[in-house]
């Protein structure tokens, strides 16, 4: 019997994956050139095209707050259960989270 893979993108099928009409599509210039400032509030949206600077699927949805920036990368806080994780994400991984539309 062969042992299943457990590599980065293991079970991944259905949750890094685009819609029909966004294959093949690059993000926009506007989300590659957002700025974040430490103590923004941001949206972990793994974009599947892009495997530099992808954080583990396990924090895809999350929200978490910038404290710093690494380079092109920004340094994002994230709690987890009762710990706080720092992931180091690029622009293309991340949206603006919006107060307004949550809850």
């Amino acid at each position: 019997m062969v042992k299943h893979s457990k590599g980065y993108r293991s079970r991944t099928r259905k949750l890094l994956r685009k819609r029909v009409r966004e294959r093949g599509s690059i993000p926009p210039l506007s989300q590659l050139m957002t700025e974040y400032k430490e103590g923004d509030y941001v949206v972990i949206k793994i974009n599947p095209s892009l495997h530099k600077g992808m954080p583990h699927r396990r924090y895809h949805g999350r929200v978490g707050v910038v404290v710093g920036k690494r380079g092109k990368a920004y340094l994002v806080k994230v709690s987890v259960g009762n710990k706080e994780k720092m992931l180091i994400v690029r622009p293309e991984h991340l949206v603006k989270f919006n107060f307004n539309k949550a809850g």
